[in-house]
């Protein structure tokens, strides 16, 4: 059963919507503090806890590494005046001006001749660079085709033998989206329509929040903390179920039936407001929780240079104890990665189990009632 699922039509459909939408991802996140993320020379020599933590979750034209080592990613602009442009990222390190551009907070902007903002230029640029969550998203996306294209081959070589090796990790996995989540949240006739959306964010979400806990290149990068990325994946659950509506679930939402027409003024517009907040939970949902696990980690690490600057003599105490809750923030986050993946792929299941559901006539419902009192 597993090794006929069409591993392209999984990932080529929802990642080409991802893809569009992940290029408008850093336009999204602003650095408050106004440091340039590309410069390594600090502004002050004093630590800085918040600059130190938002440098960490927002995105970034660089990939961090240690100290002042860094990858620079490329930088990719269009106007109508100056064509396409792409150049490295180190090209805009402080506040260095080249091309006609500069980065000011996070946002590539166009400049005069004299260094100041050309307001009328800036409108009219198209940022397509690629930051550090767009090179994130490659490389999950390689990951995932590598993960999946050889289980699928391993399965074709050795049709009916005992998984080994990438099957065993992925086969028990499948099985429990395709068991736990997809039949049970949509039903046995027409769960194999939706398996493989609902398996490409199961394991989309779930590699990508591992990765964001790794410290180091590949990981690192706050992708599912991104809220443009989960707008997307809320935004692709939207559109899937309100195309794959039925006329029970319209009628549902528009007119219930059995409910007279004075509460239906104020309960249409109510079911009708439930269809956006759906999408809306399951974007905050992800963005926060992931958001919140990486906030936390951090704060607790930066204790350790803030009691160190105090020279109160609790450094080491505190070291220690930081340390300790760092590791254990750690070890709650793997299972916080897959919670997260989990509930919000039941979510968009049962949502598509909602919006397929043939439901009952209401004479049905009054009758079978009846039947269950007399008896």
């Amino acid at each position: 059963m597993i090794n006929k699922i069409n591993i392209y039509k999984t990932f080529l459909l929802p990642f080409s919507f991802l893809l569009i939408f992940s290029f408008s991802a850093f336009s999204q996140t602003e650095n408050e503090t106004g440091k340039n993320p590309v410069s390594s020379v600090p502004k002050s020599e004093k630590f800085n806890a918040g600059e130190l933590i938002i440098d960490h979750i927002i995105d970034a034209h660089e990939w961090h590494i240690a100290g002042h080592i860094a990858v620079p990613l490329p930088i990719i602009l269009y106007s109508s005046d100056k064509g396409l442009s792409v150049f490295s990222s180190t090209h805009l390190e402080g506040s260095e001006v080249y091309k006609g551009y500069k980065l000011i907070k996070n946002d590539i902007v166009a400049v005069n001749e004299d260094g100041t903002t050309n307001e009328v230029a800036t409108a009219k640029l198209w940022d397509i660079s690629i930051t550090k969550n767009v090179a994130s998203l490659f490389i999950s996306i390689l990951l995932m085709l590598w993960m999946f294209t050889s289980a699928a081959k391993a399965y074709a070589r050795n049709p009916g033998k005992a998984p080994k090796g990438m099957q065993s990790l992925l086969e028990p996995l499948i099985i429990f989206v395709r068991d736990d989540i997809a039949k049970s949240a949509i039903g046995e006739k027409k769960y194999k329509k939706y398996l493989p959306f609902l398996l490409t964010v199961f394991f989309f979400i779930w590699i990508n929040n591992l990765m964001g806990i790794i410290p180091f290149l590949p990981g690192g990068a706050n992708l599912t903390g991104n809220i443009a990325i989960c707008m997307t994946l809320a935004v692709i659950v939207f559109v899937i179920t309100t195309v794959s509506a039925n006329w029970n679930y319209w009628r549902h939402i528009l007119a219930m039936p059995g409910v007279p027409i004075g509460v239906l003024v104020i309960l249409t517009p109510i079911e009708i407001f439930g269809m956006f907040l759906k999408p809306m939970v399951l974007m905050i949902r992800l963005f926060a929780n992931m958001l919140a696990g990486h906030i936390i980690a951090l704060s607790f690490f930066c204790l350790i240079f803030i009691f160190g600057e105090m020279n109160t003599g609790l450094g080491y105490g505190v070291a220690v104890f930081s340390v300790a809750f760092t590791i254990f923030m750690g070890f709650l986050e793997l299972l916080v990665a897959f919670l997260q993946a989990y509930v919000f792929t039941l979510l968009a299941a049962m949502y598509f189990g909602m919006a397929t559901d043939e439901g009952h006539d209401i004479h049905n419902h009054v009758d079978d009632h009846d039947h269950k009192r007399n008896f």
